[in-house]
């Protein structure tokens, strides 16, 4: 088992938790410069989002989007990865609640930080 497992868990699990479940804005931008390469890229279904400001855009509209209880949650486990790439799968939705939707988050990670993100939904939500 390679070294690097461990920061790609910590990596994605903290994008998860400190990008995409953070409500403050300041937080949230701070996290992307210790978290993100200086020019990220994220792949979304629908559109691609370049550069820390971005995608934290994105991040904080999502949430203002779903409401105050919305969250996202990694799957049990741990992500899986090596050579620079790794996935986490996850769901979200109203905390207490089904999941409102699925998929997982796969990472390209350049000198221990992402560069590349791309958002994959299950197919029921894609």
């Amino acid at each position: 088992m390679s070294d690097e497992a461990p920061l790609h868990d910590r990596l994605l699990r903290a994008n998860l938790e400190r990008v995409f479940n953070e409500r403050d804005a300041a937080r949230r931008a701070d996290t992307m410069a210790e978290l993100y390469v200086a020019e990220p890229v994220m792949y979304e279904p629908d559109k691609v989002v370049e550069g820390r400001e971005a995608i934290a855009a994105v991040a904080g509209a999502l949430l203002e989007g779903f409401g105050p209880g919305f969250r996202f949650t990694p799957e049990k486990g741990p992500a899986l990865g090596h050579h620079g790439m790794a996935v986490l799968r996850w769901h979200a939705g109203p905390e207490g609640s089904p999941a409102a939707i699925s998929g997982a988050d796969l990472a390209e990670i350049a000198d221990g930080r992402i560069a590349r993100l791309w958002v994959l939904l299950d197919p029921q939500w894609g």
